[in-house]
């Protein structure tokens, strides 16, 4: 098995699917990830009534690409989230976030808040980063 890139269903950015997610993944008979993990927190944070963040130990390991990959759940994950959670998308747009861009330095718009010591891409730079 080997890392595999995927592509988020909410925001369209790639995100690492790591061989030891996919291991857990298989391990609890979940299918591959269709979100990257920031869209992730935000659904479990709109579901939970907007006050989770990362914390909680609802995620473990994982976060080696820096690009919000998300770890695998644990098994508090998804069977604490209560009734799915595969509906339709809740209320309004998403928040978006300000950054410049590490490689060329023009303003982007991301679907996480950035974090200090973390490169953060625009579009463009992003797919070169990535290779796609």
């Amino acid at each position: 098995m080997a890392d595999k890139t995927l592509t988020c269903s909410d925001c369209g950015m790639e995100f690492a699917f790591t061989e030891r997610e996919q291991a857990f993944y298989a391990e609890k008979g979940f299918t591959e990830p269709r979100r990257c993990g920031s869209c992730r927190a935000s659904r479990k944070a709109a579901r939970s009534g907007g006050d989770s963040s990362y914390g909680g130990g609802s995620y473990s390991g994982g976060y080696d690409s820096g690009y919000g990959a998300g770890g695998g759940y644990s098994a508090g994950g998804y069977s604490s989230g209560g009734g799915g959670g595969y509906g339709s998308r809740s209320s309004g747009p998403r928040e978006m976030f300000s950054a410049t861009c590490s490689s060329c330095g023009k303003e982007a718009k991301v679907p996480f808040r950035p974090t200090n010591g973390k490169p953060v891409y625009c579009s463009d730079c992003f797919r070169t980063v990535r290779g796609g």
